[in-house]
């Protein structure tokens, strides 16, 4: 059975556009966005105030772009886009669009790497793109230049971009710097695209989070991201019709070199007129303040934050709140006691989920703010399907039944860069058309509303297999956080002479807690659970306490890594006598 988007939800105006580049879709007006003189700043800077208009980012753009084809002898219309590839390896910044978008003017292909990468990572990052010049924001130059050493890069093709509260190092350019020399510079040829190569052509070359081995370098097209900025600007509008937005203030806080905010808050919220309130990093006060004074309306945030945000509810007192109105969670699940939380802390958020994943660049369900369901990432997008396929093999065809998720999107990636076997593992094909195995458990249900949502269970291989029951440890995961002794925590799956396997936590420990014996804590967790949860789900692995719970930027739980150390622990101690 194919599920698609309820009938509330507009069609795409138009097919997206296959033969034009991503910026000149997301800065011109002919291709359906908001008006650009009814819109508001693109980028703001959440620190500092600096802004940017859209005049200014096509200036800052062309001016770039020449110097970079002054310096490289990079031409449009000449070489391919992958003896053109650039790497990005910055926080956030008003700039960030600007930077990709003068590479695309080239017709190259840019590579976002993770502002937390260390060298070793972001070495292997820039070898396997083929990467041939680093952009460095001046928080990562450190990390950024033994790096590039390591890839063979040399110094004269490595800028700067600038970021507040970070010095800038001698000896190197930044982007103003090259904009200055680039005004001097003729102008470039125009970009000579035929009808589908937009839909052919790699624009970004994005790095899975790698919670299942290295990661793996997703291909995506221009069309790709042009099509997923219609698809959620699409859905959200009825909503936002509803309840009187034109346009607003969102925030700006997530990694722009995660397809998370890359396509959504980088692109899809310009192309609607939207202001984006840039923030380079995560920092309580900092996100509060920004809040407060640019009455931001719309958070995206991830589980971690907004966790964070309820277990400090006298810091967020000290700010006025009451601007937002929406919030966006999404790239991990979201658990309802979290959702209760926030709800009891601020009455007049909304907070909604959202579903998708690098390879489908990026949202395929997203939550309307008309009709949010606690527990579900919301309903299918405009111009997308979905299929169930149960643990049979055979496609699903009742509500609340479970079974891998599976995609179809006009924004589904091309396939991985140099990994044939992966790209057919993946993206495959059926009578219905090519589709993306998400490799995630879901079900489609019907909400309070009568409306189809979709609920993500939890990574098919990271489900816990008690006794032939299945346990999801976002499930876990989701009550444990609703003990104050819990300040963070992540559920695996332990072996089991009786059971095959049983739930394990490790928990970060609240600081109210952290003199008390740690048997004590451990059996008031345990009875937390025991109280609440039927037995097969009970955490009879037992519970471990660590600093730190390993994530990725985006705040998905890396479990592979405390399966890891659970198995090396293992390893260590020997069998059992």
């Amino acid at each position: 059975m194919v599920f698609e988007a309820p009938s509330w939800v507009p069609k795409l105006p138009f097919d997206p556009p296959d033969n034009i580049p991503l910026y000149e879709f997301i800065a011109n007006d002919k291709y359906g966005r908001h008006p650009v003189v009814k819109s508001r700043n693109p980028f703001t800077c959440g620190l500092t105030d600096k802004t940017r208009t859209y005049s200014q980012i096509a200036s800052r753009r062309e001016a770039l772009a020449r110097a970079i084809s002054k310096r490289l002898g990079w031409q449009p219309n000449e070489e391919t886009e992958w003896d053109k590839v650039a790497c990005m390896f910055s926080f956030n910044s008003i700039d960030y669009s600007m930077v990709a978008s003068a590479i695309h003017r080239l017709n190259g292909i840019v590579t976002p790497a993770n502002a937390a990468y260390s060298a070793q990572e972001l070495t292997h990052q820039l070898k396997s793109s083929g990467a041939k010049v680093l952009f460095l924001g001046t928080a990562q130059v450190q990390v950024g230049l033994e790096a590039a050493k390591a890839a063979g890069i040399p110094n004269d093709k490595i800028w700067l971009i600038d970021l507040p509260g970070y010095k800038s190092p001698g000896g190197f350019l930044g982007i103003d710097d090259l904009i200055a020399e680039g005004e001097k510079v003729d102008k470039l040829d125009e970009l000579s695209w035929t009808k589908g190569q937009g839909e052919r052509q790699v624009a970004f070359l994005c790095y899975s989070s790698g919670t299942s081995g290295l990661p793996k370098a997703v291909m995506i097209s221009h069309r790709n991201v042009i099509a997923n900025t219609m698809q959620y600007v699409v859905h959200e509008s009825y909503a936002r019709k509803k309840y009187g937005v034109v346009t607003q203030a969102a925030l700006g806080l997530l990694p722009f070199s995660h397809i998370y905010g890359l396509v959504l808050m980088a692109h899809a919220n310009t192309w609607r007129g939207d202001e984006v309130i840039v923030l380079p990093k995560y920092e309580m006060p900092t996100l509060l303040a920004a809040i407060q004074k640019h009455k931001l309306e719309q958070l995206y945030l991830v589980p971690p934050i907004l966790i964070s945000l309820t277990r400090n509810a006298e810091e967020c007192s000290k700010y006025d709140l009451s601007s937002v109105r929406m919030v966006f969670s999404g790239a991990a699940p979201l658990g309802e006691e979290t959702i209760a939380d926030l709800n009891a802390m601020f009455p007049t958020w909304r907070v909604g989920q959202g579903y998708g994943m690098t390879e489908t660049a990026t949202v395929a369900v997203s939550s309307s703010e008309h009709d949010i369901m606690a527990k579900s990432s919301g309903s299918i997008c405009p111009a997308t399907k979905a299929k169930i396929i149960g643990i049979d093999g055979k496609e699903v065809t009742t509500y609340d039944v479970p079974g891998e998720l599976w995609i179809q999107t006009p924004s589904a990636a091309l396939g991985y860069y140099h990994n044939e076997k992966a790209t057919s593992e993946t993206f495959v094909y059926d009578n219905d058309g090519r589709w993306v195995k998400t490799g995630d458990e879901a079900i489609v249900t019907l909400a309070p509303s009568g409306n189809e949502h979709v609920v993500i269970v939890d990574r098919i291989k990271e489900l816990i297999k008690v006794k032939g029951h299945q346990v999801a440890p976002a499930e876990l995961e989701a009550h444990l956080l609703s003990h104050p002794a819990v300040a963070d925590c992540a559920v695996i799956q332990v072996p089991d002479d009786r059971a095959g396997e049983v739930p394990k936590a490790f928990v970060v420990k609240a600081s109210a807690f952290s003199n008390k014996p740690e048997a004590e804590v451990v059996r008031a967790i345990l009875k937390h659970v025991e109280e609440h949860k039927a037995p097969y789900k009970w955490i009879k692995g037992g519970i471990e306490f660590i600093d730190v719970i390993p994530k990725s930027p985006s705040g998905k739980i890396l479990r592979r890594m405390l399966r890891d150390k659970e198995k090396a622990a293992r390893t260590k101690a020997g069998p059992k006598l």
